[in-house]
């Protein structure tokens, strides 16, 4: 008879269940952890409380920390009581994309949490090569942070990024602060957090922002020039995946500056003439960015991280989460996101039982 396990399965549209399931067997290159701490994702959200889960029932759940609990046969890198993080691309390293080392955009992927069981369970089952070490000073729940830290920081270096310039961030969620924060790590001169919540920008300047906006004020525009001189910013992160910041960003863009896309739009966006005249006229640079991993898998991104969490170069601090439920309570952690604004930070599942 198989073990069994504890779990929050999605079984519909705002029906997510704390079941028993069977536990997962790590196969070949394969470890299995004991999760300790599975942070909510945006995108876990509408796969909860709307239908966007790839099939049901499934188990939800990528961004987390915990131990090695076993290893499967030929993984010899890994030992049990191994402190954790998981990446949770799992790419197929035989296309184009992969062979080049560009593993975000293969097509042929599957994904931990969402094409495949994640971490809204005791266990989770991961190829090693996704297994991540941190430190021990590190936290669990500090290191459940460390797969968006990654995206922050690939984001980052989709522009051609230098020290000594000006650096504006839009939006202050977990993403945009961290970006600000691997900015200020890399020797930005100045760096600018815009957002509409004054405890997100005052959270912004605790954690290393030199300035911040309230792009709800009248006067954003004249805060831009005396930041700036008058010149507009080198570099621009839109970071909220609001189509509000997203039109910002050729407002306050320099002449020749960069700029990258790395939040995710949820409405039809469309851009004006004149903002793609000023596009022409500036000669500035836009790109996007897509997860955070690069080669050797799962990327320097991954390994920076997890040593910037231990020598302090990226620092943490309990405000980056808002509120910690048991797994058994998960169905009342996604509740909180049924009214728009009230969760201000990461929320995380307590997966120990």
């Amino acid at each position: 008879m198989s073990e069994t396990m504890w779990a929050g399965v999605v079984h519909g549209e705002g029906d997510i269940r704390f079941e028993e399931i069977e536990k997962p067997v790590p196969g070949a290159g394969e470890v299995l952890v004991k999760v300790k701490y599975s942070g909510i994702c945006g995108s876990d959200v509408p796969r909860v409380l709307g239908n966007a889960s790839h099939f049901y029932p499934n188990v939800l759940g990528h961004e987390f920390s915990g131990t090695i609990e076993c290893v499967g046969e030929g993984v010899d890198d890994l030992v049990a009581g191994d402190r954790v993080a998981g990446a949770p691309l799992v790419p197929c390293m035989e296309c184009e994309d992969c062979l080049r080392g560009d593993y975000s955009l293969c097509k042929h992927y599957s994904f931990i949490g969402t094409r495949q069981f994640g971490s809204f369970a005791e266990y989770v089952c991961i190829p090693a090569c996704c297994a991540v070490k941190f430190d021990e000073s590190v936290s669990f729940e500090q290191a459940a942070l460390i797969e968006p830290t990654t995206i922050a920081l690939h984001g980052l270096e989709r522009l051609d990024y230098k020290g000594g310039k000006t650096v504006a961030i839009l939006g202050g969620g977990t993403i945009g602060i961290m970006t600000a924060q691997w900015a200020r790590a890399f020797g930005a001169r100045e760096v600018t957090v815009f957002d509409v919540l004054p405890d997100r920008l005052e959270f912004a300047k605790k954690m290393g922002a030199t300035s911040v906006v309230n792009s709800m004020d009248e006067d954003w525009r004249d805060q831009v020039d005396r930041i700036t001189n008058g010149r507009g910013y080198d570099y621009v992160y839109e970071t909220a995946g609001a189509n509000a910041t997203m039109h910002m960003v050729f407002d306050i863009v320099g002449n020749k500056g960069q700029a990258c896309l790395i939040g995710k739009p949820t409405r039809e966006l469309t851009f004006t003439v004149a903002e793609w005249e000023c596009l022409n006229r500036k000669e500035f640079t836009l790109t996007g960015s897509w997860l955070g991993y690069t080669a050797p898998f799962p990327g320097h991104e991954w390994t920076l991280t997890a040593e910037a969490y231990r020598n302090g170069m990226v620092p943490y601090d309990d405000g980056f989460i808002f509120d910690t439920y048991p797994l058994s309570k998960i169905a009342e952690a996604f509740d909180q996101f049924r009214t728009p604004g009230l969760v201000k930070g990461k929320i995380l599942i307590d997966c120990e039982l």
